[in-house]
């Protein structure tokens, strides 16, 4: 036998109903620093020379990751690899 409900509601109804809890203003304390951190480092983020000078200066495992990174796409493949 197959049965079938049709329930018309908003998201937030649903919500409600189910028992989730609201996560409005959590969502809008995170998109608020995103787009803050993003405004701040818009230069950074849309010049990619000064993108990868900064991933250079950080040294250590970040270059060496885009270093596996770059040889991977190169490949055209993963090395199966994976240091975590």
């Amino acid at each position: 036998m197959k049965f079938t409900v049709n329930v018309e509601c908003t998201p937030v109804e649903a919500r409600q109903f189910m028992g989730l809890p609201d996560v409005t203003s959590i969502n809008e304390t995170f998109m608020n620093s995103l787009e803050e951190k993003t405004r701040d480092n818009i230069d950074t983020i849309t010049d990619p020379h000064k993108y990868f000078e900064n991933m250079m200066t950080m040294g250590g495992k970040n270059f060496e990751t885009m270093q596996a990174m770059f040889a991977a796409m190169m490949s055209g493949g993963t090395s199966g690899k994976h240091d975590n």
